[in-house]
């Protein structure tokens, strides 16, 4: 009875039959797949296919035939020099040999900064706009972002960090957009857009800023004779002259390198920024479309990165200028502490000790 009962019940746990046209192999999960196989056949195509409706030509020359690699180069590759958008003194001209010049006019750095501030503000703007106690999706996302900022530079500086928070967002999302900015395809077809921080006249004057707002911190904090009191170490005079001038010499060395701070900044942002274009502009010329779209993702994430750094270095040299110098005081060899009489009260049993 029980085997005939069993053998009832087999059938209704068995699964039930595959549908029609479906193989149980997981057809929905390979439907993905296949997407992205004929995207990429389709990028492939449509770069062949503009290759020969569209041929790339030499630059400044529209309608001719490129002759070698060298013009796929060139058509791709930005120098260093900006290109003036408006110039306010034609008739008095720079010089090809000139390097630290004052001339009126506006470049396409300057301007395409002025188009990311506006970016900035209005994104700020209109994410603040309606802000209530019971935070929407929006709001939740904005808070979050200012939030991590917030606690990222505090974890890094402690609790007084704080204050400098306003400025280090600004720095991060000024700089963040300023690279990105230069990733975007029409920068780089017209000549009035340029991505600010890839030129280094931009980058000084944010390095700069960093440079003067420190020093301004450190001598509110710490004022004139305690800020310079960190460069020009004479208490070591107290121990001996050869300790006096070795505390001195050492001093001295960190006052240079106080001026070297803003060209590393100005550097290092220039040169990630300035490289990345050019070598995504080339390769962009020299393979087909997929491998710039794999490194425009990495130039992404590598300008996220530059802005962190050069926003956290600003951060971290403020709260270097406003910390107290430590001096260290070298006790004598025969110096010996003597027990602490209150110390000894504390711990049980020690005042027998010492009647013993």
């Amino acid at each position: 009875m029980s085997s005939d009962l069993g053998a009832a019940t087999g059938p209704t746990d068995a699964a039930p039959p595959p549908a029609a046209g479906d193989t149980g192999t997981g057809g929905d999960s390979g439907r993905p797949r296949i997407s992205i196989v004929w995207l990429v056949i389709a990028v492939i195509v449509l770069d062949v296919l503009a290759f020969f409706l569209i041929p790339p030509f030499p630059k400044g020359e529209p309608g001719q035939r490129i002759s070698g690699i060298a013009d796929l180069i060139n058509a791709n590759l930005e120098l260093p020099a900006p290109h003036v958008v408006w110039d306010f003194a034609p008739n008095d001209p720079v010089g090809p040999k000139a390097i630290v010049f004052n001339h009126p006019s506006i470049s396409a750095p300057i301007f395409t900064t002025w188009l990311v501030m506006l970016v900035v503000l209005a994104l700020v703007f209109m994410w603040t706009r309606g802000m209530t106690s019971v935070p929407g999706p929006r709001q939740n996302i904005l808070e979050f972002a200012y939030e991590s900022l917030e606690n990222w530079a505090i974890a890094l500086g402690g609790p007084g960090a704080a204050r400098h928070v306003p400025l280090f967002a600004s720095f991060f999302l000024f700089i963040l957009f300023s690279n990105w900015s230069g990733l975007i395809p029409i920068f780089g077809k017209f000549e009035e857009l340029r991505a600010p921080t890839s030129d280094v006249n931009v980058t000084i004057g944010l390095a700069l800023v960093v440079f003067i707002y420190y020093n301004y911190q450190g001598f509110r904090v710490l004022g004139v004779r305690g800020y310079l009191g960190k460069f020009f170490v004479l208490s070591g005079f107290r121990q001996g002259i050869g300790t006096g001038l070795i505390d001195l010499f050492v001093g001295l060395i960190e006052l240079m390198l106080e001026f070297i701070k803003p060209v590393t900044l100005s550097m290092r942002l220039f040169g990630n920024i300035f490289g990345g274009e050019v070598a995504l502009g080339v390769i962009t010329a020299l393979t087909i479309a997929l491998i710039p779209v794999a490194m425009l993702s990495l130039e992404l994430l590598l300008n996220f990165v530059q802005a962190l750094i050069f926003s956290t270095l600003m951060l971290m040299y403020t709260i270097i200028a406003v910390e107290a110098p430590h001096t260290e005081e070298h006790q004598p060899a025969d110096h010996v502490e003597e027990p602490d009489a209150r110390h000894e009260a504390d711990v049980p049993g020690a005042a027998a000790d010492a009647a013993a």
